[in-house]
């Protein structure tokens, strides 16, 4: 057999050997780098815990973490994102999704006291009156770029459970379809977000009666500020 064939033969088999030992290398590397995570995850397992919300420094100072969380629930839950199908939440959902009591749900919403409003009804009303009307288009048009409009609807203790339930539900409804007469934006329900708490949930203390109340010239207590709905704009970023 000539030189001249059997050099190509000897290249082609240097370089079979070449690839083999680079295939080799880089599987060892693979192995020492998977090594190298395990090892990293086993001393630093705080670095494998889920990301948590945080308060941006740019967003108001009600934006807290805790305020953020109940409120990526709610919208989740209430059918503001995520393509859900369901409109609102009543008060079981709020209890279940929201897993906040009471009294931490209302504290949560304290500080949109300079930011939102409350709206008054009549007894076993939903209508919304004029001065009902104007201070829902305040705060409407008082959007400062934020994304979410949310809508609470109560009901006082007047009455059985059943019914105030479906009262505070035509409370925010009547809301919602006064919002729509004024924007005229076929996005509007993927903005607002509508919960009817009746009387089961989250019920008002009188110190709300200081807040921006539509009926300001009329005697304000624990039944009539729970014959309401609040409504403000949240700017929290998610």
């Amino acid at each position: 057999m000539s030189e001249t064939s059997i050099a190509p033969r000897m290249l082609a088999g240097a370089l079979a050997v070449g690839v083999g030992v680079l295939a080799l290398g880089g599987v060892s590397l693979s192995v020492s780098s998977a090594v190298s995570s395990a090892e990293q995850r086993l001393l630093r397992p705080e670095a494998q815990q889920p990301k948590v919300l945080v308060a941006d420094q740019a967003e108001v100072a009600y934006c807290t973490p805790r305020f953020k969380q109940v409120l990526e629930r709610v919208l989740h839950s209430c059918g503001l994102v995520g393509g859900s199908s369901r409109r609102g939440c009543k008060p079981a959902d709020v209890k279940t999704f929201a897993a906040i009591s009471d009294g931490d749900f209302n504290e949560l919403f304290t500080p949109l006291r300079d930011r939102g409003g409350v709206i008054m009804f009549d007894v076993g009303k939903d209508d919304l009156d004029e001065d009902a009307q104007k201070l829902l288009e305040a705060k409407w048009f008082d959007r400062r770029g934020a994304r979410y409009f949310f809508v609470v609807a109560r009901a006082s203790k007047t009455g059985t459970q059943a019914k105030n339930r479906a009262l505070s539900h035509r409370r925010a409804n009547s809301v919602m379809f006064h919002l729509q007469q004024l924007s005229k934006d076929p996005d509007l329900e993927k903005q607002v977000g509508l919960l009817w708490l009746g009387d089961e949930f989250a019920q008002l203390s009188k110190e709300y009666c200081r807040w921006d109340i539509s009926r300001k010239d009329s005697k304000c207590g624990e039944e009539p500020i729970n014959r309401s709905a609040f409504v403000s704009w949240v700017d929290c970023r998610l």
